[in-house]
């Protein structure tokens, strides 16, 4: 079971962290990752990152904003947003999925098999 929190009303070029709890004793063996929605649009790829946090991969779109982070130790993932735009403003969800070399530049949904509830985002400009 994946808990996201941290999301707010932040002003633009603000800053943010997302949180994301899980349960579970295999958590350090799964790869972690951070998806949005945005009112009326499909949910979409934020970045990811690997079983032991050593291998990050974002969009383009928050690429130098961004930064994901986990503590294996806590089972937790976290994702710093600097710099935040009114585009950001979304629902945030995070998702957990088995670790393979070959997906670590992967955006797809379909990676992740266990998803968290969402955190809301609002960046006000």
């Amino acid at each position: 079971q994946l808990q996201a929190s941290g999301g707010g009303l932040v002003q633009a070029g603000g800053s943010l962290r997302l949180s994301c709890a899980a349960s579970g004793r295999a958590f350090s063996t799964y790869a972690l990752g951070w998806f949005r929605q945005a009112p009326g649009k499909e949910r979409e790829f934020v970045g990811r990152t690997n079983w032991s946090g050593s291998i990050t991969y974002y969009a383009d779109s928050v690429k130098g904003r961004f930064t994901i982070s986990r503590d294996n130790t806590k089972n937790t993932v976290y994702m710093r947003m600097n710099s935040l735009k009114p585009e950001d403003t979304a629902v945030y969800y995070c998702a957990a999925g088995g670790d393979r070399i070959s997906k670590y530049s992967s955006s797809s949904e379909e990676d992740f098999d266990y998803w968290g509830q969402g955190t809301v985002v609002t960046v006000s400009s």
